[in-house]
């Protein structure tokens, strides 16, 4: 009897830790809504998770003008719930703001490695410090602590339109740099960001090659196409284009795989051995009046119009019967070199054999050239 009033007891006790170590959900603290808002550079991606309180009270006061320097404070804040010696904003309500990179960046020109982090900043009239934080699990920042800063970097507040809610915005978006702003009231607090987005594809592309991928061809010389019309990684793609050509199982030499190579070696400032690689391209039976003439317009596009007219004249002699497509290489071929008036009348006589609806096209380009003559 005494031991199965102890096991009862027991069992009461254990209820009871249960029951105050779990809560119910309930709505957000002051309704400040969660949120979050991410922004694509590439392959590289930029999180913010936060809360957003509004500038109107939680009984409903009139804040304005009363947020920077009063509901924000500038510099630090007085702590009187954590370990924190003094507190940083949180930059945001509620837990912490948290800002996660995909992939390493540099924020305002400084390196910060991939992962998350917690937002913090110190806002002044003039300025403001933003706390990245390896701490990002902490409430709001009751725990901050100096040595979990990952980075910190200052930036200049601007004025903005009126934003009742906290907001994170990205308000500027380019292929490899966002700026990300932090909106309320009348004021702006903008981070440009900066990521290697090429780096991140190639590191990508060097995965997915040596996955079911990189047992076609094409996609090696997809691989080497990227690295060409980004100019970067070259020694690699002249691998990835060799294998393409030869590789067991998966290499093929055709028109395609061999004037991508060649195409690399130009890059590489290897001309005589590109011109090797071409001839053996030209000599291929897939090397078709239409893929010759599209790789005369590469080589136009890639820088070297004296060999693109080379290849014009060749597609031209080729094909002798042909009215149109090689008529028009000669005139692009001419073009480029800087021979116009041979280039209009090729365009004219392109436009006499056009297909229906284009002549006009090719007449424009004509007449757009005959004031260089």
């Amino acid at each position: 009897m005494k031991t199965f009033k102890i096991l009862a007891i027991f069992l009461l006790f254990a209820i009871v830790n249960i029951a105050n170590a779990q809560s119910i959900t309930q709505p957000p603290s002051g309704d400040n809504q969660k949120c979050s808002i991410t922004q694509w550079m590439g392959l590289v991606s930029v999180t913010v998770t936060y809360n957003s309180p509004d500038v109107t009270g939680p009984n409903g006061e009139d804040r304005k003008g009363k947020i920077w320097g009063g509901v924000v404070p500038y510099g630090f804040s007085d702590n009187n719930f954590g370990s924190a010696a003094k507190m940083p904003w949180r930059a945001g309500a509620n837990e912490n703001t948290t800002i996660c990179f995909s992939h390493n960046v540099n924020v305002e020109g400084k390196p910060l490695a991939a992962g998350t982090y917690g937002l913090h900043m110190i806002p002044e009239k003039d300025k403001c410090t933003i706390i990245f934080s390896k701490n990002s699990s902490a409430w709001g920042s009751y725990f901050y602590n100096e040595k979990d800063d990952a980075l910190r970097v200052e930036v200049v507040p601007q004025k903005v339109s009126y934003t009742e809610w906290l907001t994170y915005d990205f308000i500027i978006k380019n292929p490899a740099s966002t700026t990300l702003a932090l909106k309320w009231e009348e004021l702006m607090v903008p981070v440009k960001i900066e990521a290697d987005v090429t780096e991140a594809y190639l590191n990508r592309i060097r995965q997915e090659l040596q996955n079911a991928p990189g047992f076609t061809w094409q996609n090696w010389v997809a691989a080497v196409n990227f690295c060409l019309s980004r100019d970067v990684n070259l020694d690699e793609a002249l691998q990835w284009s060799e294998y393409a050509i030869k590789a067991v199982f998966v290499g093929e030499q055709n028109f395609t795989t061999l004037t991508t190579k060649s195409r690399v070696l130009y890059k590489l400032n290897r001309k005589v051995d590109g011109d090797k690689v071409i001839a053996k391209a030209l000599a291929e039976s897939t090397a078709t009046m239409n893929e010759v003439h599209n790789f005369g317009r590469q080589l136009i596009t890639d820088g070297y119009p004296d060999k693109a007219l080379e290849i014009f004249e060749l597609n031209r002699k080729n094909h002798p019967d042909d009215k149109f497509a090689t008529i028009v290489g000669l005139a692009r071929g001419y073009e480029a070199v800087g021979k116009y008036k041979l280039a209009v009348k090729n365009y004219r006589i392109a436009a006499d054999n056009a297909p229906e609806g284009q002549r006009d096209y090719y007449l424009g380009l004509a007449s757009s050239l005959e004031s260089k003559e």
